[in-house]
């Protein structure tokens, strides 16, 4: 009786929970005690899902904390966290439950310190300069005078207008503005799509593509230029394939774009001043070019006169030139009829010594002694070689001759089997055999019918049956004969 009254085993009768409610009430708990938090610490793992989402540690010494951004939260995020950056996040502490693990969903991050943004910056840099974005030989020359200059700027600062007030003193341009905010989170992202955006209009188009883009800013702190320190930014400008100055910030201010950029401007001005030459010094310098071409093109033609009247008196007169040549002409005239005299009896004397040597009996011996040779030559041959050759020659053209026409019966046999099964399957697939089974063509005026509005428009309608053809309407009203059957084209191979 006593066991049956004593208390069973202590803390037996406490509540039972599930899994899902203990998880319930640890993430009430959480989320309860702490709400909104701020943590500062070291980022470490970085991880980004397929989804988006942002996966990465914060933490200490001795702790690691789990933190989670969603995607939707990124594009407000100020800096995006990078492995080794010391940082300040907010965010709310919450539980998964089904893990049993415990995380800060984030959607705020700030740089710990100047001297981290620092630090991030030098990473950033070495990494760029070891991809070779930095490299001189990368870097494209400005044009002289470029038609269309593109600003990537603020619209409402006093930059834009430092810039057209200074293109305008010095030279007058066609400016296109693309608008951008010039800080915060939505910096980088902009002037990345601006720089893109002018790389991707069409030359001479409606809106005509910059000869040379400004990516200008004002000073300001280095939280305030961290947009211009963007990787995205950085790859924008290496990317494009027009000419980039850079002028952000003043002159002691340092952004990565300033090392990827082709040209570096210490203030928006100086980017105008670089961009374009003072008008009336171009044309001051060009007319006084101008002036020394013709000075110099005045001199070169004074000094050839001077050297040709020069040497013009120290040749001889024509007159005393010909004196010699013509005396010459007309010794050699004189002797000339005697000298033709003389050639011509020459040549008859030669001729005489050799005709006396061809006498007609030398040529008789001549002619008879080939004409032994020949017989003697012919004698010689015997035709039995060559009627044998003959035969034999005889005997192949025969054998071939069978074989031939062997071949050629073998393949017209061939050829006939085939167009008689063609014709079979073209009997086959005609529309006859349709009309076979109970179908009928309509046609009017020579041409098929398919439609009843086409059959309304035409009196006279030819109905093809398998048995014949019948007109309907009009006079005529007996039936058509069958037709026979087209014949094979008389100019086609069989």
């Amino acid at each position: 009786m006593s066991d049956l009254l004593d208390d069973p085993i202590p803390g037996q009768n406490t509540p039972e929970y599930s899994v899902s409610e203990i998880s319930g009430e640890v993430k009430k708990t959480l989320e309860g005690s702490f709400g909104r938090i701020r943590v500062r610490g070291e980022v470490g793992r970085v991880f980004k899902a397929r989804s988006g989402h942002l996966y990465y540690d914060v933490k200490d010494d001795r702790s690691v904390l789990a933190c989670t951004t969603w995607k939707g939260q990124i594009a407000g995020l100020s800096v995006v966290p990078e492995e080794g950056l010391e940082v300040v996040v907010t965010g709310r502490l919450t539980a998964f439950g089904a893990q049993s693990k415990y995380n800060l969903n984030v959607d705020e991050v700030a740089v710990a310190g100047q001297g981290a943004l620092m630090a991030l910056l030098e990473k950033r840099k070495k990494q760029l300069e070891a991809e070779g974005l930095f490299a001189p030989e990368r870097k494209k020359q400005l044009p002289y005078l470029p038609q269309i200059i593109g600003v990537v700027t603020s619209p409402s600062g006093a930059v834009i207008r430092d810039i057209l007030h200074r293109l305008r003193d010095r030279f007058p341009r066609k400016v296109l503005i693309w608008p951008v905010a010039v800080q915060g989170a939505n910096c980088a992202p902009e002037v990345a799509r601006a720089i893109e955006g002018f790389n991707k209009l069409t030359p001479g188009g409606a809106l005509p593509r910059p000869d040379l883009i400004i990516v200008a800013r004002g000073g300001g702190s280095i939280e305030d230029l961290w947009g211009f320190n963007e990787e995205v930014v950085a790859r924008a400008t290496a990317a494009s394939d027009i000419p980039l100055i850079s002028a952000v910030g003043h002159e002691t201010d340092t952004t990565l774009i300033d090392f990827v950029s082709d040209r570096r401007a210490p203030t928006p001005t100086a980017a105008a001043e670089l961009a374009v030459p003072v008008r009336m010094e171009l044309l001051a310098w060009t007319g006084e070019q101008g002036a020394r071409l013709s000075r110099a093109a005045t001199d070169a033609v004074q000094r050839r006169s001077q050297r040709l009247r020069d040497l013009s008196r120290a040749l001889p007169r024509a007159e005393t030139l010909l004196d010699t040549p013509r005396q010459r002409l007309d010794q050699v005239s004189e002797r000339l009829p005697n000298a033709l005299i003389r050639g011509v009896q020459n040549r008859r004397v030669k001729l005489l010594d050799t005709s006396a040597h061809l006498r007609p009996s030398t040529l008789r011996g001549l002619v008879e002694t080939r004409r032994d040779r020949w017989h003697n030559l012919s004698s010689r041959l015997s035709l039995r070689p060559i009627q044998r050759e003959l035969e034999t020659r005889r005997d192949s053209l025969n054998r071939l001759t069978e074989r031939l026409n062997t071949a050629q019966a073998t393949r017209l046999d061939r050829l006939r089997q085939q167009l008689d099964a063609t014709d079979r399957l073209r009997e086959t697939l005609s529309y006859k055999a349709t009309l076979d089974r109970g179908y009928a063509v309509v046609r009017a005026e020579g041409d098929v019918v398919t439609t009843k509005s086409q059959a309304s428009k035409h009196a006279v309608l030819e109905i093809e049956f398998a048995d014949g053809r019948l007109k309907t309407g009009g006079a005529t009203k007996s039936p058509i004969k069958k037709a026979k059957p087209d014949a094979p084209d008389q100019g086609s191979l069989f």
